[in-house]
């Protein structure tokens, strides 16, 4: 499922007033991305990532340099999404892991921060991370769904815990425990559009408007002001990705 062109002007309506100022429109596949930069490009408060996601195995394979031309490209922000993924895929996987390795060698490169998914491959995902030196590019480990021993290996790399509508579900116990730690100086939140929208729209076409269900869930968890989880978690995104906080 995805968010429809014809669906784009509700989407951004909801977003206004919704509050959510700014959103991070990530790259999946290279095919694909011409559309992510063209919907950055037209929007002033949309920004792109440009890379190849673990679960696509046949799909065009970027090099270093492709990643920094692309990354070279306005308002791209960041490299990814990449990093391992061993829950749909089965069989020799080297492929995914020398995928990643790439993504961190061009963040490094351009100094762009890294958005890395990883599921069901947490200890290869932290292994080459460490062996890429990928904490020199900094980035953040997105719709994170790990265990409390994963986030503090990430967060002593430099990277910022992300946490998406999962956080809202009744039987993220342990998530929801990782989201009362994690530093708030070092969390961010997000959706994940279209996927895994929170708690009342759960099993429903997500959309960016609705990260305010993940930020009421993490005040509630931490008991907190939902104002001041917004505030914080804003910056975080600006200072990460190099973003100013007003729209042009």
């Amino acid at each position: 499922m995805s968010i429809s062109t014809g669906q784009l002007p509700s989407v951004l309506k909801a977003m206004t007033e919704n509050r959510v100022t700014h959103a991070l429109c990530i790259g999946v596949n290279l095919p694909e991305l011409p559309g992510v930069l063209a919907l950055a490009a037209e929007h002033s408060n949309i920004f792109a990532s440009v890379g190849v996601h673990p679960d696509y195995e046949e799909t065009p394979e970027p090099s270093v340099d492709d990643l920094l031309a692309l990354a070279a490209r306005p308002k791209v922000v960041a490299i990814g999404e990449t990093g391992l993924d061993y829950y749909r895929l089965t069989g020799d996987l080297e492929w995914q892991r020398q995928r990643f390795r790439t993504h961190i060698r061009a963040a490094r490169a351009c100094n762009k921060p890294l958005v890395i998914h990883t599921r069901s491959a947490a200890d290869d995902t932290i292994a080459i991370m460490r062996e890429e030196r990928a904490g020199e590019a900094g980035g953040v480990m997105h719709c994170f769904t790990e265990t409390w021993d994963v986030a503090q290996d990430a967060l002593d790399q430099g990277f910022y815990i992300s946490f998406s509508g999962i956080v809202t579900f009744k039987n993220a116990r342990q998530l929801k425990e990782v989201a009362r730690r994690v530093p708030l100086e070092r969390m961010l939140i997000e959706t994940d559009s279209p996927y895994l929208a929170p708690v009342p729209y759960r099993g429903k076409l997500n959309q960016p408007a609705y990260v305010r269900y993940v930020a009421e869930e993490i005040a509630r968890l931490r008991g907190l002001p939902v104002e001041k989880v917004a505030a914080m978690t804003s910056a975080n995104f600006f200072q990460l990705f190099g973003i100013s906080g007003a729209t042009s």
